[in-house]
């Protein structure tokens, strides 16, 4: 009421001072109670793969148990790669501590500390990875650069809160490397040795360090959250980014600005890794994204659009994932199991949003923008895993599926709370503009979901009902029924509504799809699962094969390879020409003579569509929905 306006304004700021004094007094109490713990990490090895690292401990004499973490932030599994952990010793007063692993947990060390003993000393190396299979525990370093991963180099006692375990970390560089981190510094040292400021062991985990030979910090936002682009690269040439990335990724921020409205974040690092030979993938952090993609990335135009909108990915997930987390995710430690039932919104949502900010920052095209989705659309339209497995289970079992075998997928259905949940939120905002005569839209979800007030690093976890009671702020509507229609039940055709509300319509044809076409440039293998039902890799073999569809019809299956096409040697623009030539032919073959684990065998498939890419196409006389959506907000 108007009347009362003023004395309630007052009462609430002397409310929120009383709180704000609590607050920091807790938080200075909680400061001065925490277990002091030091890590030392010895990088200079990383050429060849080995880390070193130092830790003290504080214990209580007795019976001790140590872990190593176990589920990952951001990776949603037990990821963690304790096999990789060797050469483990402990020490107290200079005197050796026998371990032993617990029987049952192999993430758990089990010490008999002397009594009387405050510490002890923990020394190990890990076995950075050669292999570029996986997550953060697959290939992270190279001759000229590495990414610390500080989750790999500790270990901590079980059952404490990390919140509660404060760090003081070191890192000791190839000389002449150069890096970058959201850590706070507090001095570099002699020996390229950088000495950071203590922070809890959560922040330690949420703060990777990337670091390299050929190294480029690039200044994007000088605000009071300051942003910045940090990239480390194989070779000098892949760091010359061009001015126009740079302009677009200062765009990026200005648009989550006006998407979400708030910061939470005190300062934002996109750590940038250019290189072939690790690992290519993003994971999120409450103020940085260890982003990982091929090194002409910046250089070679096919190649960075195929690859860079990890970036607007990734860093969505500030907001969508790091500060608003599903309760299942917000887990008090690194060993108890997360519960991933949400995942079609910390996934979903920010696959939506961040080919959204893709979009509206430049670094896509419209018509980029409109290939993916076509793509997207038409992968899960052919996926008959949809028929017998609902999406909700994709999530639940996401720790499985993360690992899964690429053979049949299309038939298993994999981690399609990515891109089936951005049907989902693409539905949700057109509906929400249809119903509100364009006056609002998921941003406006957005600004009361992930905005203000602005923040330093906090999670504020949520449930469903807190998803279904935001959307009904923004307009009205039987959003539970909605969102359950689609994460509950089976249907082998994918939900495609909201790209008919928005205006167009999924088509197939044989015009190039720019970004498949991108996607095979730079995999080398080739994408027939729309004509022909076949995924192969650039050696020939097929990586799925989709059931209902003609080369399932005929027989193949995973893991054959293809010798030749109609008795010439297999080349992806052989296979090519026999499917067009079939089109205009209803006499010619396609005649696929494969090698099945050293049998071979010729495959005729009766096919005569001609070679398919999926398509958007303006539905006639209706309003481009998806163009305002991708459209510039910021200034």
């Amino acid at each position: 009421m108007r009347r009362n306006e003023a004395n309630t304004k007052r009462t609430y700021a002397l409310l929120l001072l009383a709180l704000s004094f609590v607050a920091l007094t807790a938080a200075g109490a909680r400061a001065q109670t925490r277990q002091q713990f030091t890590l030392a990490i010895d990088a200079t090895e990383v050429p060849r793969k080995l880390f070193h690292a130092r830790e003290t401990i504080p214990v209580p004499g007795g019976a001790t148990t140590l872990v190593y973490p176990k589920w990952i932030p951001g990776e949603h599994g037990p990821t963690g790669p304790v096999t990789d952990l060797v050469g483990l010793h402990f020490t107290a007063a200079g005197k050796p501590v026998t371990w032993r692993r617990d029987g049952a947990d192999m993430y758990a060390f089990h010490l008999d500390v002397p009594p009387g003993a405050r510490e002890i000393e923990a020394t190990f190396d890990f076995l950075s990875a050669t292999s570029a299979n996986g997550f953060t525990s697959a290939a992270s370093a190279t001759p000229h650069l590495a990414i610390v991963t500080w989750n790999q180099l500790v270990l901590y006692p079980q059952g404490a809160n990390p919140d509660e375990l404060s760090y003081r970390a070191s890192l000791t560089l190839p000389a002449g490397w150069k890096y970058g981190t959201a850590l706070p510094v507090a001095r570099g040292g002699a020996r390229d040795r950088v000495e950071f400021s203590p922070v809890s062991l959560t922040t330690l985990i949420d703060s990777p360090v990337l670091a390299g030979e050929y190294f480029r910090a690039i200044p994007i936002d000088q605000a009071h959250n300051a942003v910045e682009l940090d990239i480390a690269a194989d070779s000098a040439a892949a760091l010359e980014a061009p001015p126009e990335f740079v302009a677009h990724m200062r765009q990026l921020v200005a648009e989550t600005d006006a998407l979400f409205g708030a910061r939470h974040y005190e300062n934002y690092h996109f750590l940038l890794t250019l290189s072939d030979h690790v690992a290519h993938f993003g994971l999120e952090h409450h103020q940085s994204n260890d982003s990982r993609i091929p090194e002409r990335s910046l250089v070679d135009k096919s190649v960075g659009d195929a690859a860079l909108s990890v970036l607007p990915h990734e860093f969505t997930h500030s907001w969508n994932g790091k500060y608003r987390r599903p309760a299942g995710l917000a887990t008090p430690d690194y060993q108890q199991p997360m519960l991933g039932e949400l995942l079609w919104v910390y996934e979903g949502l920010t696959e939506y949003l961040g080919d959204v900010l893709t979009a509206r920052s430049g670094l896509w095209t419209p018509e980029q923008y409109r290939d993916n989705l076509a793509e997207v659309a038409a992968g899960l339209d052919h996926r008959p895993g949809r028929g017998w497995r609902p999406l909700v289970d994709t999530t639940v079992a996401a720790q499985l599926l993360y690992n899964a075998s690429g053979q049949w997928s299309a038939y298993r259905r994999g981690v399609d709370f990515y891109d089936e949940g951005e049907l989902i939120w693409l539905d949700a905002d057109t509906l929400i503009r249809e119903r509100t005569n364009g006056q609002k839209s998921l941003d406006d979800f957005c600004k009361l979901f992930h905005g203000a007030p602005s923040t330093p690093p906090t999670v504020k976890p949520y449930t469903f009902d807190d998803v279904v009671n935001t959307l009904n702020q923004v307009t009205p509507y039987d959003w539970r029924g909605f969102l359950n229609a689609r994460l509950l039940t089976t249907d082998p055709r994918a939900p495609l509504g909201g790209i008919t509300r928005g205006g167009w319509t999924l088509t197939y044809n044989d015009t190039p799809n720019a970004v498949v076409a991108n996607g095979e440039a730079v995999g080398g293998g080739l994408e027939a699962g729309y004509s022909l039902g076949l995924r192969i890799d650039k050696e020939g073999t097929i990586a799925d094969v989709i059931p209902g569809m003609p080369a399932y019809a005929a027989g193949l299956g995973p893991n054959m390879k293809i010798v030749a096409v109609n008795e010439r040697g297999y080349s992806s623009a052989g296979l090519r020409d026999a499917v067009t030539a079939a089109k205009a032919d209803p006499r010619a073959r396609i005649d696929l003579l494969v090698n099945n684990e050293d049998t071979f065998k010729t495959y005729s498939l009766n096919y005569h569509g001609g070679w398919l890419d999926p398509h958007l196409e303006r539905a006639s006389g209706a309003a481009d929905t998806l163009g305002q959506i991708i459209s510039a907000h910021a200034p």
